[in-house]
């Protein structure tokens, strides 16, 4: 296995992380401190800076308007954007857009694609996804109660969402529902249609407050109701009763992205954890980083870092080798293991700022809350350890159950 990466990527990522550190940082304070819509002015001048980069939508082929960049190519991007809480949204690569950019590439019509996918790509609109309800567990992503029932041409949807991420102010939301609830096998009951929000029917409920925030404005997770809310099925996305499938191919290749941006994430927290080690001072001329404690949380994480990034590499190698099926027990490895760091390392972090880093006036308060979901989501933690050890405990003859199959 060869990580190396050529000298044309090393020269982007390098620019990238210039550019970042330059134009995106310095934005971060008033993030943290005033509503998003205040800061669209600013984010829009970067943004068209990146645009002129050559660096805009940089996983998304440049057909459809983005970079082109490889998947290991934005495996590596992420990281550089993790480092910042605007760098994904500066580069038009935030959660759930990219995620659905991708979905409509690969299982699109031309109409979906013109209708849905160009906008997007353009950063016009933003979307959302919904598929977590709040009566039903998020780890068994087969058992759900919202439905999608054929009347005529049309579907009609029924059900509850929650956490529907971007929900508030999305032009579009992708619904998955039963619409094959009698097929034998639980993964081919659903699929995913799309949803305009001025669907009669459809309904933002409320926007879900998370870790303290308000859970409006850019980083909202809704909760949405649809009540006979009527669409073409011709908004649907694939085959009928593909959706579980459709998920996996949206859900391995980002728990890559997701990955790379906590290591990214952890690399700026070790950065502002040396920087004030070295420049906090326990007496005259003695720093904190003279303590040997001190020191050893500082190589913990380095030692972890490096850990969680070859780790998170051998996976997408293995993935572009062989495919997501093959690699599953990696991804799922990578999940766990990657989330426990990005924990270690902010917790050490903010020990080391002391009081300084429980507040907003550095982004380590933002990311140990808003960071918190990731042992939750794509994937609860303990779902992705029984993935491991049931392949482990395979040749020893003993079968473990998997929630949902």
């Amino acid at each position: 296995m060869d990580f190396s990466i050529d000298e044309k990527l090393l020269k982007t990522l390098k620019e990238i992380r210039e550019f970042t550190r330059a134009e995106v940082y310095p934005l971060e304070r008033d993030f943290l401190s005033k509503p998003f819509h205040e800061l669209l002015p600013a984010l829009n001048e970067k943004r068209d800076k990146v645009k002129a980069m050559g660096w805009w939508s940089p996983s998304i082929p440049k057909q459809y308007g983005g970079a082109g960049f490889s998947f290991l190519e934005f495996a590596h991007i992420s990281e550089e954007l993790g480092r910042s809480p605007l760098g994904y949204y500066v580069f038009n690569s935030q959660a759930p857009d990219v995620g659905n950019m991708e979905l409509l590439i690969a299982f699109g019509t031309p109409e979906q694609k013109e209708k849905y996918l160009l906008p997007l790509v353009r950063g016009d609109i933003r979307s959302c996804y919904s598929m977590t309800e709040p009566d039903y567990p998020g780890s068994n992503p087969v058992w759900m109660g919202t439905t999608a029932t054929k009347d005529g041409g049309d579907y009609v949807i029924n059900g509850r969402k929650w956490f529907t991420s971007s929900a508030d102010g999305a032009a579009f939301t992708i619904c998955m529902a039963l619409t094959n609830p009698d097929a034998p096998k639980a993964h081919q009951r659903a699929s995913q249609i799309i949803v305009p929000p001025d669907t009669p029917g459809y309904r933002l409920v409320c926007n879900t407050p998370v870790m303290g925030h308000s859970g409006e404005d850019w980083a909202s997770h809704g909760e949405v109701e649809f009540e006979n809310c009527r669409v073409p099925q011709s908004n649907r996305l694939g085959a009928e009763g593909e959706g579980f499938a459709l998920a996996q191919e949206r859900l391995g290749p980002g728990r890559i992205y997701h990955c790379m941006r906590w290591i990214g994430i952890c690399e700026r927290a070790l950065e502002l954890m040396c920087a004030r080690a070295a420049a906090r001072q326990l007496a005259p001329g003695v720093p904190v980083a003279s303590r040997q404690i001190i020191q050893a949380m500082l190589a913990e994480s380095r030692a972890e870092i490096n850990a969680a990034r070859l780790m998170v590499l051998q996976a997408a190698w293995k993935i572009d080798r062989e495919g997501q099926r093959k690699a599953r027990v990696e991804v799922s490895t990578i999940k766990f293991f990657v989330a426990d760091v990005l924990q270690k390392v902010l917790d050490r972090a903010i020990q080391v700022h002391g009081g300084l880093g429980v507040t907003d006036y550095t982004p380590l308060a933002f990311f140990y809350r808003h960071e918190r979901a990731e042992r939750i989501y794509d994937g609860a933690d303990e779902v992705h350890k029984t993935v491991v050890a049931r392949q482990l405990l395979k040749e020893y003859g003993v079968k473990v159950e998997l929630v949902g199959g």
